[in-house]
């Protein structure tokens, strides 16, 4: 059973896409994975990005373990770990943990496809 509202999950699908449905659209090699960027000064060059900013603001409104969740329901899309292995993606993401949950997600392009394949392979779809 999955301990994220799927409606959260949603919502992060559908602005997923549209961040990454812009044009100008251009993400830094290392977004979210290393920490800051000597080139950034802690911020990305798109924070200003009204989209961003909402992906944002809804992934860090969420507990930490929840957090883990979103990661662990990407990874799980992507094919990194399968149904079977969900206790081990939630173990992986608990332990790789960091303030920067947002920035790694939306740093991934398909991101929102991976969210919503995690969702189907858990039972749940978005109403679209």
């Amino acid at each position: 059973m999955l301990e994220l509202n799927p409606e959260i999950v949603c919502l992060l699908i559908s602005q997923a896409h549209e961040f990454h449905a812009k044009d100008t659209l251009r993400m830094p090699d290392d977004a979210g994975l290393s920490g800051e960027d000597s080139n950034m000064q802690g911020q990305t060059p798109f924070e200003d990005d009204i989209t961003y900013q909402a992906f944002k603001n809804t992934v860090d409104d969420l507990e930490p373990d929840q957090q883990e969740i979103l990661v662990a329901l990407m990874w799980l899309g992507r094919g990194d770990y399968d149904l079977e292995e969900w206790d081990a993606a939630l173990e992986a993401a608990h332990e790789q943990h960091n303030d920067r949950t947002a920035e790694y997600l939306i740093s991934t392009p398909l991101v929102a496809d991976y969210l919503e394949e995690g969702l189907a392979q858990m039972g749940y779809q978005c109403d679209e």
